[in-house]
């Protein structure tokens, strides 16, 4: 562990030559959500929709995200390839809705203030409704050493609780500045650091993936609230804290990765500078 709307048929053809990452975007609609999904699919260079493999794969939630970083997203990927860091993948930003602090959540609870409701309805949807459309449109692998499932923020927090609870569909985990404050309940003075949702979700996990692996990154600056007044700001404690936990039950330190960002922002800016990290990290098998 390191401390530091267009048609379907679209979306299919060869990509341009050269390092040119083509972006096709579609609607999908939900009957779990009963909505449209917005989809940006990143589509690598010499991209190949009858690939015998499959290609790696990660879906980001807060997929809108990826255009307000700096690069976007398109840049980050195109100097990946140029410079031969990753292997050609299939990256899918799913775009959030106005509901998104309803749909965004852990799938068993709700947190005590009732967000994250449909948090649950979410889950299927990317397990019953998008990964197997997914499965049926692109030559994506099969494999779930090769699939990742990340997000920002709240997202980020969906994501974790989304790849946690399903390793049979996600080897890998990427968390950006995560909500992992999550609670059960407000916060209580005589110990502040109790009730975070996830947290319990882990220690109350029987039985574990020997396989997935987990990355994390915090900026120094995400955020300024301490609630146990230890110096440490919220958003980095409840990261290693998380971190603790995986590794109480069981995960290898090496099946972790976490970068702290000085003076990184609870922002895309700072998301963009670290995305390579994390790809890199996921998808570089040395090819």
């Amino acid at each position: 562990m390191k401390f530091l709307k267009k048609p379907l048929g679209f979306l299919f053809g060869q990509s341009k030559a050269g390092n040119s990452v083509q972006v096709q975007s579609l609607n999908l609609f939900s009957e779990y959500l009963d909505r449209d999904v917005i989809l940006d699919i990143y589509l690598p260079p010499g991209f190949q929709n009858r690939k015998k493999n499959g290609y790696p794969f990660v879906l980001f939630n807060d997929g809108q995200d990826l255009w307000r970083m700096n690069p976007v997203i398109t840049g980050i990927l195109e100097n990946l390839y140029t410079h031969k860091k990753i292997p050609p993948i299939l990256a899918i930003g799913v775009h959030a809705s106005q509901q998104r602090m309803r749909e965004y959540g852990t799938a068993s609870q709700a947190d005590y203030k009732g967000r994250g409701d449909k948090a649950g309805v979410y889950e299927s949807f990317i397990k019953e409704e998008l990964h197997p459309y997914l499965n049926r449109q692109l030559p994506i692998s099969d494999s779930s050493e090769d699939a990742a499932i990340a997000g920002f923020s709240l997202g980020g927090l969906s994501a974790f609780d989304i790849g946690w609870s399903n390793p049979e569909l996600f080897g890998k985990i990427g968390v950006f500045s995560g909500a992992l404050w999550w609670r059960s309940s407000a916060v209580r003075p005589e110990d502040p650091d109790a009730d975070r949702i996830m947290h319990e979700i882990v220690r109350q996990t029987k039985t574990i993936s020997q396989k997935q692996r987990f990355w994390f990154q915090c900026g120094t600056l995400d955020e300024t609230e301490d609630r146990n007044n230890n110096g440490i700001i919220d958003s980095i404690d409840d990261t290693k804290d998380l971190i603790k936990c995986l590794i109480d039950k069981g995960v290898k330190t090496g099946s972790i990765r976490y970068l702290e960002i000085e003076n990184g922002h609870h922002d895309p800016i700072t998301w963009g500078h670290v995305i390579p990290d994390f790809l890199e990290w996921s998808f570089n098998n040395g090819e």
